[in-house]
């Protein structure tokens, strides 16, 4: 049999690029798992990094008047999207974007901190030679200082605002390296700029946080009056607390069913509420369970009047716990909708049989809050497991 193979002589080039490939191949292929547990370790704590500063934007919004809607807006969209989609981190809304807005004011707070450090030197200069040399190149030192940092803030922004870039000021000189000669820069940055504001919705949520308040006032308000009546006549006292247990198992849904829908009247369905109670109802009594229990550290919060250097603590609360409170209305507002039967008559009757004590104890809360709170009557009308955590009466 012929052997056609050839055995003539073989290149020295070649034979070294063949011998090296199979090195080149292995060296990307352990590489490439650590470069991708590199960006995927950086992604888990951008995301972390986000959750941490969603939660505390929210809380410092909670706490400014007229402002607060957007917290409120934003808690109810969230349930909202949880009961469309039936997954809870669907209900965190903007962590990514929370995450740029955290680095930008993490970073401009760390850019700033050798300017408050100079003008305290030049304070203190200032103090002991008054108008002399030292003092004056102090102040000189500040001003330099003052309009490097500035124009660092600058280009911070333009690049995105990313907590690495002001860490890292070095980084804009090659920056302006690759742009420079490059047209349309300017058009670029606007444009990022405006669909970066645009894309947080802020009139959105202001807007659902605003209605959900205005739909909720009214089932809150008329218990509230008849209790605080209770102190001249005690029946209608009576009737107060009568009447808030009977609301409170409705209200956290119905808000959800108004920001799934975004109509006021869905605020105004009790029955439709009952029918997707009978479906879920394990579900229905954990979730309110969760959200009225959710609410009482708020009242103990204020038993003494908090200083106003802490006015965002009671946001800081209202949101840590709260907040996962509303995704499991959400949460239980899915699973109701994902049945189309109701559920046998057992379960039904151990549900309302586990809502009845946790709206009791919330109702009590409510209802000793007028006599512990530092708001006295007022604290009736603040309802913190469906209202806003700083209500305008206490402003």
């Amino acid at each position: 049999m012929t052997d056609l193979s050839f055995h003539g002589p073989v290149d020295e080039n070649v034979a070294v690029a063949c011998a090296a490939e199979p090195k080149a191949r292995t060296s990307r292929s352990l590489l490439l798992p650590f470069m991708k547990g590199t960006v995927a370790l950086a992604r888990a704590i951008e995301w972390v990094f986000g959750v941490l500063s969603l939660i505390l934007g929210l809380s410092i919004l909670a706490a400014i008047p007229v402002v607060q809607f957007l917290s409120m807006g934003y808690l109810l969209e969230s349930s909202a999207r949880v009961a469309r989609r039936g997954s809870l981190r669907d209900g965190l809304i903007g962590v990514r974007k929370a995450a740029r807005v955290g680095g930008l004011v993490a970073g401009t707070w760390l850019s700033l901190v050798p300017v408050w450090i100079v003008r305290s030197l030049a304070r203190s200069a200032e103090v002991i030679d008054p108008d002399g040399p030292v003092a004056r190149k102090w102040q000189v030192g500040l001003v330099l200082l003052s309009c490097l940092i500035f124009l660092h803030l600058g280009f911070c922004v333009l690049r995105g605002g990313r907590l690495r870039y002001f860490l890292w000021p070095v980084g804009h000189l090659f920056w302006i390296a690759r742009r420079m000669g490059r047209r349309g820069h300017y058009a670029e940055v606007r444009d990022a700029l405006w669909n970066f504001v645009a894309g947080l919705r802020l009139t959105y949520f202001w807007r659902m946080g605003f209605v959900g308040f205005l739909g909720t006032l009214p089932w809150v308000i008329v218990p509230a009056l008849l209790i605080a009546s209770g102190q001249t006549y005690p029946i209608l006292g009576v009737i107060g607390v009568i009447l808030l247990a009977l609301i409170v198992p409705f209200l956290p849904f119905m808000q959800v069913r108004f920001a799934l829908e975004g109509r006021l009247r869905a605020m105004f369905a009790p029955r439709a509420i009952r029918d997707l109670f009978k479906r879920a109802p394990w579900a229905f009594a954990f979730s309110l369970s969760s959200v009225l229990v959710a609410a009482i550290p708020l009242y103990l919060l204020k038993l003494e009047m908090i200083p106003r250097e802490a006015a965002w603590l009671p946001g800081l609360v209202f949101v840590i716990f709260l907040g996962p409170a509303r995704l499991l209305t959400g949460w239980a507002y899915s699973r109701a909708g994902r049945r189309e039967q109701p559920r046998h008559w057992l379960f039904r009757i151990v549900g309302r049989l586990a809502i009845a004590p946790v709206a009791i104890l919330y109702v009590l809360v409510v209802f000793l809050a007028q006599y512990t709170s530092w708001s006295g009557v007022n604290s009736l009308f603040e309802q913190h497991a469906f209202l806003l955590p700083v209500p305008f009466l206490d402003m």
